[in-house]
């Protein structure tokens, strides 16, 4: 069941099967509705012919109104399917001259006039007229009536009928005959495509060739390969980053693993616990690098609808981040320098906002010498949100500032993971923002820059105001 209600292939057929349905129900009352209308015609004629023939019969005789009515008069109205007759003629509002008496009195509003009735209980279809008579300047009107029942009526009503009715159904089966041969036919070159993207290796560099199908095809196919060429890519980066976080990985344990064999051949206490120090900075060094491949995992995998309708102050974010550092700059003899424009509210995730400014500012620190301070620079636009950290250090030529932000990569020897600028970018695309690094404004030293989409509809912050 399921598999049909998500069938293309059942699904034009419902779109097609249902307006013909519909278009062969009406065009099948129209065509009765034809039909009845037509016999209808012609027995109301047949009624009048014989009413007028029946009205010219009538004569005075002396001062008397005499009908004679012929055989001849009924036959015109007579029918092969034995149809009764019935007539009736009299003077308006008085005494009946000729005919039936149960045949039912009519108030005429104009004359001719036709009208259903029943007679002895059969249904007919009937005419009354009126006809004056004039004599010795004296003037009679006559009303003269006569109907037929409907046996030949309904009989014409069919026969007109059911030839159409046959046509159009015989129609709609040849065109739905038509139509299934044709969605075979169409649908031929989707089969094919499903076959092929079926067996088709996600491993291959080749991809799925467009030539022979549809046009309409032709953007899925495109949209197919650029998928395949995105999976390819985020394949081999996540092959890479596994193997990067492996070696990275294995020098810290290979490290501890030397020290623990070292200590166990210590005997000394002044030894062992010098190597228990060590082992505790390698274990404190591997616990850092495994929390930032975590928060980089956590980073690549973020979306930015997530975190829609939670704003976020910057200005406590950034404070924060200032204050965790500031005794990391103090012992380097280096100032730290904020300022802050604007309100400074986004929309994001204050954990992983305050993981990206940590890290610009523990780069710009890590990367500046004595002496020297670093800025952060933040003001609001009408529709953005610009971080700015700026340090004095020695900058980052331009032909390495896109591969900084790869993850393990370090442009200097200094000491650390590589993953500060790579968890950065991250955080700021999952937030639909960018991240650039240009030249300080000074000439010396280099600049991040972070923007990301202020918040439109001033709202709450979820993080806490410094006082």
């Amino acid at each position: 069941m399921k598999s049909r209600k998500h069938s293309l292939r059942a699904r034009l057929l419902i779109w097609l099967i249902v307006p013909t349905t519909i278009f062969g129900i009406v065009a099948g009352w129209a065509t009765h509705l034809n039909a009845r209308r037509t016999a209808d015609l012609l027995q109301d004629a047949a009624l009048l012919a014989a009413a007028r023939v029946m009205a010219a019969d009538v004569r005075w005789n002396d001062n008397d109104l005499v009908a004679s009515v012929s055989p001849s008069t009924i036959q015109i109205v007579g029918t092969p399917e034995g149809d009764q007759v019935f007539y009736r003629i009299e003077i308006a509002g008085g005494a009946v001259i000729a005919g039936t008496s149960d045949f039912p009195r009519t108030r005429l509003s104009a004359s001719p006039q036709w009208y259903d009735a029943q007679v002895a209980g059969s249904p007919i279809r009937a005419v009354s007229l009126k006809r004056a008579m004039f004599d010795n300047g004296k003037t009679i009107e006559l009303v003269v009536s006569i109907g037929r029942t409907l046996v030949a009526r309904d009989a014409l009503v069919a026969s007109l009928w059911t030839p159409q009715i046959a046509y159009i159904l015989g129609s709609i089966a040849v065109a739905m005959i038509l139509i299934c041969t044709g969605l075979a036919l169409e649908l031929r070159p989707l089969e094919k495509l499903a076959s092929g993207l079926a067996v088709h290796p996600l491993k291959s560099k080749e991809r799925i060739d467009a030539t022979g199908l549809p046009v309409e095809l032709h953007p899925l196919v495109t949209a197919f390969n650029a998928s395949l060429d995105v999976i390819e890519r985020q394949t081999a980066t996540q092959r890479r980053f596994i193997a990067d976080a492996a070696h990275q990985i294995r020098t810290p344990l290979t490290l501890l693993g030397s020290q623990l064999q070292y200590a166990r051949r210590q005997h000394g206490l002044d030894e062992v616990r010098e190597t228990l120090t060590a082992m505790h900075q390698s274990n404190r060094a591997m616990v850092t690098l495994i929390n930032q491949l975590l928060m980089l995992a956590q980073a690549e995998a973020a979306d930015y609808t997530a975190y829609e309708g939670e704003a976020v102050d910057l200005r406590a974010v950034i404070t924060l981040a200032v204050e965790k550092l500031a005794l990391v700059a103090r012992r380097r003899d280096i100032e730290l320098a904020v300022a802050f424009e604007g309100a400074l509210v986004v929309t994001g995730s204050e954990p992983l906002l305050s993981a990206v400014f940590s890290n610009l500012i523990d780069n710009a620190i890590r990367y500046s010498p004595r002496g020297t301070r670093v800025t952060v620079d933040a003001k609001e636009t009408h529709v953005n949100v610009t971080v700015s950290v700026v340090d004095e250090g020695p900058g980052i030529p331009a032909t390495l500032r896109e591969r900084v932000f790869e993850p393990f990569f370090r442009a200097s020897a200094e000491e650390g993971s590589g993953l500060g600028l790579a968890i950065a970018k991250e955080i700021v695309r999952a937030h639909g923002g960018v991240v650039a690094i240009h030249d300080a404004p000074g000439g010396v030293g280099a600049m991040v820059e972070v923007v990301l989409a202020r918040e439109q509809e001033p709202r709450r912050p979820s993080a806490r105001t410094p006082v």
